[in-house]
């Protein structure tokens, strides 16, 4: 069951993945004791299960109890609960939390610099990790630094057509990428993908990736039909490799109709985003991040198309939920605020003063709608949550 539940988490059958790793944890917890290396990583896998169906708060506190309990029992230095550590930085990464995933991250990479050495491959996954945590936070110089040895040291070790080279290419590619360094991203995400056909072959979920990565890059150079035709056969690979109902699949759907959304083909992309949440609700749950993005990219549409009920109607659900799930300040809940913001703006002047914030002087209140109707002021629509 704990073999099949990492399997199944693999197929990003998250339901099947959660049963079994509960029922692991909860035989090897009666018959071997809290204490035990298996049992342990049986809890780990149900930790990982319920970060992946975005569950932080079950998750954070299995992986809390797995540290400090392999912390006792294999030492502070143990490559187990050294991992722990980096999937508890990953969970608060997740919320937003940049400081303490950012603290975590870098333990665990000093940790396993001093213990292991520079060039071992869970040293150079760490600095891979607290690059990530940099690059979620905007701080591009510090994140590309850190990808660049990353990668530089990898390809060394590794080899260049190693797959733990070629992610560290994609990662340096999505730094440049993030910073509207289109032809230093495009450059290096060819690579990846040329390498990665080659070496993994055409089917493979990370050249699938990689071609993915290729087409948001000419997406967002308006090469529209350049990203539509690599992100359709993403989109239909996928599927027939993964099946139609696998997080990744999901993702290209979202990808290609937010191609369609950037031409102003409302009808195309709606159609798209409505099946990506619907399905997104039913696998994965109506809390999930994957499933509340899908319901805000929809919003977009009926914002674009002046719909506003209808947008208002999904953007409130989507906020409150991202509220309670992911905390009042995480950077999605303040989205969902703007879009909403944008959306009171767009109607009644009315309307859009008591709702964003406004006192009957006309003066801004100092409060989150306030900064929300500002932001929406600042950027005229919606953001869409590609």
């Amino acid at each position: 069951m704990y073999k099949s539940a990492w399997y199944a988490a693999g197929q990003g059958d998250y339901y099947s993945s959660l049963l079994m790793a509960e029922a692991s944890k909860s035989i090897r917890l009666k018959y071997l004791g809290e204490e035990n290396d298996l049992t342990l990583r049986s809890m780990a896998i149900t930790a990982l299960t319920y970060r992946n169906q975005g569950r932080w708060t079950e998750a954070e506190e299995l992986f809390v109890k797995v540290i400090e309990t392999s912390r006792a029992v294999l030492g502070a230095e143990h490559p187990d609960t050294l991992t722990s550590m980096a999937n508890l930085a990953s969970t608060y990464m997740n919320q937003g939390r940049w400081t303490e995933a950012e603290e975590l991250d870098m333990k665990v990479m000093e940790t396993r610099r001093t213990v292991l050495g520079a060039e071992h491959p869970d040293t150079l996954t760490s600095m891979a990790n607290l690059a990530s945590t940099y690059r979620n936070q905007g701080r591009w110089k510090e994140a590309e630094e850190l990808s660049v040895t990353v990668m530089e040291t990898r390809r060394t070790v590794l080899g260049a057509e190693h797959p733990d080279t070629l992610t560290s290419m994609a990662n340096l590619a999505s730094i440049f990428w993030n910073q509207g360094r289109w032809k230093e991203a495009e450059e290096l995400f060819v690579k990846v993908m040329e390498t990665s056909r080659i070496v993994l072959g055409a089917e493979h979920p990370s050249t699938l990736t990689s071609i993915g990565n290729l087409a948001s890059t000419y997406r967002n150079q308006g090469r529209w039909k350049e990203a539509e035709e690599l992100e359709v056969k993403v989109m239909e690979t996928r599927r027939t490799v993964l099946g139609a109902e696998h997080p990744d699949t999901l993702t290209s759907m979202g990808n290609l109709a937010s191609i369609f959304w950037n031409q102003g083909r409302w009808t195309e992309a709606e159609e798209l985003f409505v099946k990506v949440m619907e399905t997104s609700r039913t696998v994965l749950g109506a809390e999930h991040p994957s499933t509340l993005t899908s319901m805000a990219n929809l919003a977009s549409i009926f914002w674009n198309q002046g719909q506003w009920t209808e947008a208002e109607e999904l953007e409130v659900k989507v906020m409150e939920t991202r509220r309670i799930v992911l905390g009042a300040e995480h950077p999605s809940t303040l989205t969902s605020m703007a879009n909403l913001a944008s959306t009171y703006w767009n109607q009644t002047p009315v309307d859009r003063s008591r709702r964003a914030g406004y006192e009957g002087d006309g003066d801004k209140k100092d409060s989150t709608w306030g900064r929300a109707s500002r932001y929406a002021d600042q950027h005229g629509q919606p953001c869409i949550n590609i």
